[in-house]
């Protein structure tokens, strides 16, 4: 068994083996695990796929006079006051006040790529803070603090969707043909993070990612996390949503091109974000984990117009558009960025290599506090 301080020093010394998620299952075709284990010390993974549940912390800086900013537009869209004085919380995906095909996404990537913001706030006057109003600008560059702070990233699996209505359905999925012709997925199947290990045993509270080009971190369990989720007998994957991880990480340093904000009809605004991950080889088992190939990968079709599940599908049959629902073969369609996701992989790579990148170890384990807990409304 190896320690991730073992690996760091490595990495350090220019001596690290590190390959790919693609390398390494090709490997494995070919040697055991028990080989492999002791050959290769980091594999790295990754995903560029749409993820709502983000948002960035800003503060401003102070006015002149101070104010208590609660009522704050940027560019038009509408960010939470209600913390303290000048700190704001944007959501990626509130959108515009004027421009629904415009939001928080939309701003977060503007300032990454250093161009400026309008700020409108109003503020009740005090004491301490006697200002009330500001219509100003600013970048990046001219504020003090800017990080992303995302509390559902990075889904370890997800449920694929499906529509039999005869209806056209436009969802956070993307348009749904109606009479069940298409299927639209999302993920990066066997090169995702989460999936390559399947039960965290190396991810947790303070683990490094390449977040967007630059350096983020695992922060707390991501929302949503179910730990009830169906797995695999076999592979002990599970099967539809289960683990998620909340990041944080500084915007200066990130990369736009690794970002993309988006718009999706009839759903709204929301962020595509690329999170990649070294996964270190510590052990036989995690060698086996690390085998697992998008034909061993399986997730629910779920139907968005009866609400229930009508299949379960391989990303095997998933990414090579070879699903059949009912005796009809299914056209399947990506949310993801996967081409833009082996880039990514191949990239982590080639930082660790240089020895730009580390791994860190876990401060804790992720809490899995996640449940199935559905509110009848």
């Amino acid at each position: 068994m190896k320690t991730i301080d073992e690996i760091n020093k490595k990495i350090e010394e220019g001596k690290a083996v590190v390959v790919t998620a693609t390398e390494f299952k090709k490997m494995a075709e070919e040697e055991s695990k028990k080989d492999i284990a002791k050959k290769v010390d980091v594999v790295t993974t990754a995903t560029f796929s749409p993820m709502c549940s983000s948002g960035v912390f800003l503060n401003i800086g102070h006015t002149t006079p101070h104010m208590k900013m609660q009522d704050v537009t940027l560019d038009g869209v509408k960010a939470y006051g209600g913390i303290a004085t000048v700190d704001i919380y944007l959501g990626a995906t509130e959108e515009s006040e004027t421009d629904p095909k415009y939001g928080g996404a939309h701003v977060i990537h503007k300032l990454i790529k250093g161009e400026k913001i309008k700020i409108k706030a109003n503020g009740k006057p005090s004491d301490c803070y006697p200002g009330s109003k500001l219509d100003s600008e600013f970048t990046l560059d001219e504020i003090n603090q800017a990080y992303f702070y995302n509390p559902r990233n990075c889904y370890q699996n997800y449920n694929a969707a499906y529509n039999s209505s005869d209806k056209t359905m436009y969802t956070y999925m993307g348009l749904l043909e109606p009479e069940g012709k298409t299927v639209n997925f999302a993920g990066s199947g066997e090169i995702s993070p989460l999936l390559n290990d399947p039960y965290l045993r190396t991810i947790g509270l303070g683990t490094k990612l390449f977040f967007c080009g630059g350096t983020g971190y695992v922060t707390w369990e991501g929302t949503q996390f179910n730990n009830g989720t169906e797995r695999d007998e076999k592979t002990g994957l599970p099967i539809g949503p289960a683990a998620t991880i909340a990041i944080s990480a500084e915007l200066r340093g990130l990369n736009p091109k690794y970002i993309k904000p988006v718009y999706i009809p009839g759903y709204g605004v929301s962020i595509y974000l690329s999170v990649a991950m070294g996964i270190p080889v510590i052990d036989e088992e995690m060698a086996a984990s690390l085998s697992i190939k998008n034909e061993d990968i399986f997730t629910n079709v779920y139907d968005y117009a009866s609400g229930n599940n009508v299949k379960k599908a391989s990303y095997s049959q998933l990414i090579n558009s070879e699903l059949t629902i009912n005796s009809k073969k299914v056209r399947c369609r990506t949310m993801s960025k996967i081409r833009e996701s082996y880039e990514i992989m191949e990239l982590l790579k080639a930082e660790i290599l240089k020895g730009k990148f580390s791994l860190t170890e876990p401060v804790t384990p992720i809490p899995f506090y996640g449940k199935v807990n559905q509110f009848k409304g």
